[in-house]
């Protein structure tokens, strides 16, 4: 049993040197087989030594590999390479190498070889850029030596690269030239409304009781409101199409079913019988649900800092400029009544054709001036005397922007305006009182309106918001005669130049997150548009000529609080409180409740 285990000791050197010869092909062509067979009979000292044979056969192989002389032949760069640190050397000169995103250039790694030309051409673009530059004094005759055979080593790899670069950019630019020529994308919003008015009885206008006041002509009478709860909807379907990536043509579908509540005629007792109680997206007292073209209007840059819209249909002022008042401006998302939205006088010209151009210089100074005309029942479109579009129905607006901090903006607005009977007079737009909305009836009347408003972020969860706004009304045409005094019961003295005064004004206060991120608590409070002053007489029931004006003051407030459920659903819970509805403290107060639901798509 020992000799046996001694021969395997004895062969134990022979094994291991087998191994390493069948491990390199190179190694086995160097070992003789004469000594292979001799080594099964030596003693153990004679393995010993063959142990060192091996080895030096080792160092031998060693020895005949290839020696790397040009760095071509790595597969990588190593930081201790002469490339690597050369190129390190450079940029570190030159500065022609930005680093990463965080500003740091990572010399301790590894690149691959099209990592290291890519780095390799940024040299020589900067070192050109240097020499262009008649600063060829700065660049050192050793770092053009370098580069040059950095260049030759690298020569395949930056050919490489040069010719992805060029695929590459001419992809781009195809891309660029075709990316909006067939491109429409479509932005939808939906709304469910639960809503229901509340009063004793149908309000009515100031100068109705103001001229009977017995209540004995029929408009006079006091109505009990007998209304119910209505479910209701609006969609609206916008194809946003850009054919420069600068611009935008808009067409826009709607259908809805949300009545105006103060309908007298359509809806009798259940008629609030002041539009101050508007719902914001309401107006579809006709038409249910059928599908219209609503908008289409073409927005492109003229200049960096000029942007040109060119209404085509249904144009708006509100939709064009600045209305300061950033968390309740959207029918969908914002207020839940009319005038809570913004001013009045953003709504001047609305639904007619024009155009409006805004001027947003570099600095805290912008302004915008606007056109708009027909709207109402008086068409752009059509050719007829007292129609089309600069012989019916228009506005002219302008306005200039202040902001001279991130937390403040100011806006200072005018406008001019006319409207006759063909397109139906409706002076701020049926978001103040029946008076407001036609001082002289439903004669020619002018106006010229000025509007102050403004917004102030207390932090980035509080915003606070207001506007104010006076009116000059004038008669271009007239009733009864020229004379200024009513002679006949039921008869206006309205004559060619007569003048009325209006005043209204609004304020919000807007609280994010509150409760959770998304959610809004929102307040409004204001009064509607009031005719002040007026030198129009009317003769009453009892005998006596008086001034038509609103003589008492109505008080709009709102509350609402916005869930966002998600970025696409959000559910509004609100009440509109009218205190002194239609500008007379004979009416009853009158509350709307509504819950509107808006999905964004």
């Amino acid at each position: 049993m020992k000799k046996p285990f001694w021969n395997f000791l004895k062969l134990s050197p022979l094994v291991l040197a087998a191994t390493f010869c069948l491990a390199n092909s190179a190694l086995a062509a160097e070992v003789n087989k004469a000594e292979t067979n001799s080594v099964t009979k030596s003693s153990s000292d004679e393995s010993l030594g063959n142990v060192t044979s091996v080895s030096r056969i080792a160092r031998s192989s060693e020895d005949n590999i290839g020696q790397v002389t040009s760095v071509s032949q790595f597969s990588d760069v190593q930081p201790t390479d002469w490339a690597f640190q050369s190129l390190q050397s450079l940029v570190e000169r030159y500065g022609c190498i930005a680093g990463y995103p965080n500003g740091t250039y990572r010399g301790n790694r590894a690149m691959t070889r099209y990592e290291f030309a890519a780095g390799l051409n940024a040299c020589l673009d900067r070192v050109n850029e240097l020499i262009a530059t008649a600063t060829a004094d700065v660049v050192k005759k050793e770092d053009l030596a370098t580069l040059q055979r950095l260049q030759e080593e690298f020569a395949a790899e930056l050919a490489t690269l040069r010719g992805r670069v060029d695929a590459l950019e001419a992809r781009t630019a195809e891309l660029e030239a075709n990316q909006f020529s067939t491109t429409t994308k479509l932005v939808g919003e939906a709304i469910f409304s639960i809503s229901d008015a509340f009063g004793e009885t149908r309000a009515v206008g100031s100068q109705t009781i103001l001229n009977d006041p017995g209540r004995t002509r029929p408009g006079s009478a006091r109505v009990d409101r007998d209304s119910n709860v209505t479910f209701s909807d609006r969609v609206r379907l916008s194809l946003n199409s850009s054919f420069t990536g600068k611009d935008r043509l808009q067409i826009r579908l709607q259908a809805g079913n949300v009545a105006v509540n103060s309908n007298n005629t359509a809806y009798g007792a259940a008629s609030t019988g002041t539009q101050m109680s508007r719902l914001a997206y309401d107006g579809f007292d006709s038409n249910q649900n059928s599908v219209v073209i609503d908008k289409i209007n073409y927005a492109f840059d003229l200049k960096d800092a000029i942007r040109v819209k060119v209404d085509a249909n249904v144009g708006e002022f509100y939709e064009n400029v600045e209305t300061f008042n950033p968390d309740f401006a959207s029918s969908g998302k914002g207020a839940l009544s009319r005038y809570g939205r913004f001013s009045p006088i953003y709504r001047q010209g609305q639904g007619g054709a024009g155009a409006t151009i805004s001027f947003a210089p570099k600095g805290p100074i912008s302004a915008s001036i606007g056109y708009l005309g027909g709207g109402r029942g008086n068409l752009q479109s059509n050719p007829t005397q007292g129609s089309g579009l600069f012989n019916g129905n228009y506005a002219a607006l302008g306005q200039l922007t202040i902001k001279p901090t991130q937390a403040i903006n100011i806006g200072l607005t005018y406008a001019r305006t006319f409207q006759n009977p063909t397109g139906g007079v409706n002076v701020f737009e049926s978001t103040g009182s029946a008076l407001a909305s036609q001082p002289f009836g439903n004669a020619s009347t002018t106006g010229n309106h000025f509007g102050l408003e403004g917004t102030l972020q207390l932090g980035k969860k509080i915003t606070l918001a207001g506007w104010g706004g006076y009116s000059q009304l004038e008669a271009v045409t007239g009733f009864a005669g020229t004379a200024r005094t009513a002679t006949a019961v039921g008869t206006p003295a309205v004559a060619k130049g007569s003048q009325a005064e209006a005043y209204y004004y609004g304020a919000t206060l807007s609280l994010k997150d509150f409760g959770k991120q998304g959610n809004v608590l929102g307040f409004i409070f204001g009064v509607p548009p009031k005719i002040s002053y007026s030198d129009v007489r009317f003769a009453g029931t009892d005998g006596v000529v008086r001034r038509q004006r609103d003589r008492d003051t109505t008080y709009q407030l709102e509350g609402q609080y916005k869930f966002q459920v998600n970025d696409n659903i959000s559910i509004t819970p609100g009440v509109i409180v009218l205190f002194n509805p239609e500008h007379n403290n004979r009416n009853d107060n009158e509350y709307v409740g509504t819950l509107r639901t808006t999905f964004t798509f």
